[in-house]
């Protein structure tokens, strides 16, 4: 992995976006609200897919070399009464921020759209972002496609499956969302989504779905249909049977909670596996309703990804604002899969200054400790950092461990525990068992 020989400067934008840097400054990082100036170990080139925000009334904030402390830059240094931005990289999927960019926020700001605001910077002619690579796998690297190619295979799909309603709205995740996972359903390789819930029991502060008006904007539409069975097997069969390393997944970012469409998926999955027992049938859910878990598992569900914020309950209930579920409920599903012997995956949203935090180390692991599940997704959280840490309202002596150091001390207490980011393919071609 490359690291810089120095310190990379501050960026900062302009009132249209124009980004420039300022080397008087360095750059900085920011955890739970507290900046941090990061070490070169932290620090790789940005990942090529990657994207560049300019963030609306947020003044940069730098590191002072002379002072050694974090200093503000109030004005354009080079355009005197212009207004300046801070900036923030949106890395390319398969990495984890290890520091959120860093600002002060200036009275009547705007919400953040719901993206991850990495902390990035400028050295030796490319931009630097405090990250690391957390999965190796290529399923949504920027140079595996030709958006050509992409349009060319979806447009195609579209036209020979006019009457499946699934795949005409997994056309327009692909073409207007550009979402990664039905990209490659349309390249026929790799994880394919299955998206069937319209509705919800969860009030996720920071759903990418649904939000409530006046708040900061979802960044797809919600599907407002439930898919029929011969329209979720007419994609699932195709491609299990075809695709390298194929899984196919319910629960999307385009949709509400899966398991509320429980008996769909399980006469799915059955009609599924009269075809084919190849690939992985996965389902990425909330994990609240354990009793519709055990009939998917015992229908053939492989796996499992529950998605968590945190492993602390208050933390959990003060984000997902969960209805008619508890906690508890979602633990039960967690021993539910692993009592079937299928996989589990917690999909574990990293947030700087808190995932990293001692007292929530300390739940992971005992929830590590207690639950058994088999694989970590470190998935940034994207969210507005501060509308987060003011949803948590975290104490303010909370020891924080960095992102790092927090991993490094995770994989020696459970040396069996995997990491990554994507869902894993558990359920190989039964001609290779």
């Amino acid at each position: 992995m490359q690291h810089p020989d120095r310190m990379p400067c501050l960026l900062f934008a302009d009132k249209d976006g124009n980004i420039t840097e300022f080397p008087e400054l360095e750059m900085v990082g920011m955890s739970n609200g507290k900046f941090f100036r990061p070490n070169l170990e932290d620090i790789i080139a940005l990942p090529e897919g990657s994207e560049l925000f300019a963030l609306p009334s947020r003044l940069p904030v730098g590191w002072d070399r002379t002072d050694n402390e974090p200093a503000l830059l109030a004005e354009d240094p080079y355009t005197p009464g212009g207004i300046i931005q801070a900036v923030a990289a949106f890395i390319a999927p398969a990495h984890t921020s290890i520091y959120n960019s860093s600002f002060q926020t200036e009275k009547k700001a705007p919400v953040l759209p719901l993206f991850a605001y990495t902390a990035v910077g400028w050295h030796d002619n490319q931009f630097w972002v405090t990250a690391f690579r957390s999965d190796d796998d290529v399923r949504q690297d920027s140079d595996q496609y030709s958006q050509e190619k992409v349009r060319q295979k979806t447009e195609t799909k579209l036209s020979k499956f006019p009457d499946n309603r699934l795949i005409q709205h997994l056309g327009k995740c692909c073409l207007t969302y550009g979402c990664p996972a039905a990209r490659n359903y349309f390249l026929e390789r790799w994880e394919a989504p299955l998206p069937t819930s319209p509705s919800c029991n969860a009030r996720c502060i920071g759903c990418i779905s649904l939000q409530e008006s006046g708040c900061c904007p979802s960044t797809q539409d919600r599907i407002k249909f439930v898919p029929e069975v011969k329209e979720i097997a007419e994609i699932a069969i195709h491609h299990l049977k075809t695709a390298d390393n194929p899984i196919v997944s319910f629960g999307q970012g385009c949709e509400g909670e899966p398991l509320l469409q429980a008996e769909t998926l399980k006469n799915s999955i059955l009609e599924i596996r009269k075809h084919t027992l190849r690939g992985t049938i996965n389902l990425n859910s909330n994990s609240s309703l354990p009793d519709k878990v055990e009939q998917l598992a015992d229908a053939g569900l492989n796996s499992i990804r529950v998605s968590l914020n945190s492993a602390q309950e208050k933390y959990y209930k003060a984000y997902y604002r969960p209805i008619n579920y508890s906690f508890a409920d979602v633990m039960r599903s967690i021993d539910v899969m692993k009592e079937k012997g299928r996989f589990v995956s917690l999909n574990y949203f990293v947030f700087p200054g808190f995932t990293d935090s001692e007292n929530e180390f300390a739940a992971l692991c005992k929830l590590i400790e207690n639950h058994q599940p088999d694989f970590i997704q470190l998935r940034n959280f994207n969210m507005d950092p501060e509308i987060y840490l003011n949803t948590l309202n975290l104490p303010e002596n909370t020891v924080c461990y960095g992102v790092r150091n927090w991993l490094g001390q995770l994989k020696a207490k459970f040396p069996a525990l995997k990491f990554g980011y994507f869902n894993p393919q558990v359920n190989p071609d039964p001609s290779e068992r």
